[in-house]
């Protein structure tokens, strides 16, 4: 299989296939992120040769008679049909609705298995795309779409160099709703700056209580000393928050969420696991939170906050 840097993927992902088409991201700006600074690459798209390659190898490996013989000998269970193919790279969403189509063309040929295609994307990948278009991909198979909104507070979005505002997350998020493409939404806690959390909580919750994400997945932001926005904060224009003042601001965006969805603080940079279906669950969401911030101290967070990998 064909792997270029460091591979990303939702937690929610991890029984899918994961299929490099594209290498780092069109974007690249966010003062905030250095996932894909191992490359010597801004962005790029794998070549179909290569992608069509890792497909047969699958292939092979899944239904070659030597292969399933040896499995049995070694007592191995025989793997299970391949229903999902996640796309690996910041955005791959982001390529031409002829190329989309392509590759999952060639996914069906050799996983014929597959029942959706799934990939990180951008608020502005949809931008080039017609309504015509969005609708062909879906019917090809791409559903369940992971999207880093981040926030919906305008003046961190622009601080932070997203490079769209809130109101092209509901333009475009409702025209993916109109193709019948499904979404969840990545939330940043703290990205809006000291002081500032609750009130982009709210911001954010105004704008998804608009929209049907099937998730919301918040992640604590996590600054690094080769990041933009460390730099911001040597020049005394950005200030983080406390680890408390980070779940008070979680705290605001459950209490302030009413649409339908699951709720998902699930990555490694959360010190607590919080999940549970909204609206269902929300007072008990809200109640864990509570003994949080009572109970847990500032610097057992921040001890945990300092002790995570370098990612």
């Amino acid at each position: 299989m064909h792997y270029t840097g460091t591979i990303w993927r939702p937690p929610y992902e991890a029984d899918s296939l994961l299929l490099e088409v594209t290498a780092g991201c069109t974007h690249h700006r966010c003062k905030f992120c250095t996932l894909y600074s191992d490359l010597p690459f801004k962005f790029r798209m794998s070549p179909m040769e290569d992608i069509e390659s890792d497909l047969l190898e699958v292939q092979v490996l899944r239904h070659n008679p030597t292969s399933m013989m040896t499995a049995k000998l070694q007592s191995l269970p025989r793997p299970k049909p391949i229903k999902r193919v996640f796309l690996t790279g910041a955005n791959p969403f982001v390529l031409t609705t002829g190329k989309l189509l392509e590759i999952a063309a060639l996914i069906r040929k050799y996983l014929p298995s597959v029942e959706t295609i799934g990939c990180f994307a951008r608020i502005t990948d949809s931008v080039n795309k017609t309504d015509k278009d969005l609708i062909l991909l879906r019917q090809a198979g791409y559903n369940g779409l992971t999207i880093g909104v981040e926030t919906g507070d305008d003046t961190a979005l622009s601080f932070m160099q997203k490079g769209y505002t809130s109101q092209d997350i509901l333009t475009q998020c409702k025209r993916l709703e109109q193709a019948k493409i499904e979404y969840g939404f990545f939330y940043l806690t703290s990205i809006s700056g000291k002081g500032k959390g609750e009130t982009g909580a709210k911001a954010s919750a105004d704008v998804f209580n608009q929209l049907h994400p099937f998730l919301i997945g918040p992640n604590m932001l996590t600054i690094y000393p080769e990041s933009k926005l460390y730099q911001e904060i040597q020049n005394g224009n950005w200030e983080e928050e406390s680890e408390i003042e980070k779940y008070r601001e979680l705290r605001t965006l459950v209490e302030n969420l009413n649409v339908s969805t699951y709720f998902a603080a699930m990555g490694a940079s959360n010190a607590f696991q919080l999940r549970g279906r909204l609206p269902e669950d929300k007072e008990q969401l809200l109640e864990t939170l509570d003994r949080i911030i009572s109970e847990v101290r500032e610097e057992d967070l921040r001890h945990y906050r300092k002790n995570l990998p370098h990612l």
